[in-house]
């Protein structure tokens, strides 16, 4: 299973995981929430700075991608990595990644200038599309 680990307090980051559980017919991601109280402590070993400054996935033998490359790969693990494939060729690439680093040091005034909420007080990927939930749909 990927995890991805995301913002809980970034409207934008929510919506995005939203998405991409609602898509996970197959439960191939679990998304985790690095804001969540008891993180740091189920976590030690990652380095909360780094996921806070842009979005992580841990693959299932332990590698841990980053940035566009991370969203690349949960969007290709619930079936719609050609979303993103095209940021990843060689010169898009580049720009692509600019582009996200800007995003994510700014998603909270994106987020606002986007949704008209800035932070969420406790922002919840929404879990009934997991498991059992995905098979009725």
């Amino acid at each position: 299973m990927i995890k991805i680990f995301y913002d809980g307090l970034c409207p934008l980051c929510q919506a995005e995981m939203n998405a991409l559980k609602k898509r996970d017919t197959h439960n191939a991601l679990q998304t985790v929430d690095i804001q969540s109280p008891d993180f740091v402590q189920a976590y030690p070993q990652l380095d909360w700075q780094a996921l806070n400054a842009r979005i992580h996935a841990m693959l299932p033998d332990g590698t841990v991608v980053t940035g566009l490359d991370a969203t690349h790969i949960a969007w290709k693990a619930v079936g719609r990595g050609w979303l993103y494939a095209p940021l990843r060729w060689p010169v898009i690439r580049w720009f692509a990644d600019a582009a996200y680093t800007f995003f994510a040091k700014h998603r909270y005034t994106i987020s606002y200038w986007l949704t008209g909420k800035k932070r969420c007080e406790r922002c919840v990927v929404d879990t009934s599309f997991d498991s059992d939930e995905n098979k009725r749909r």
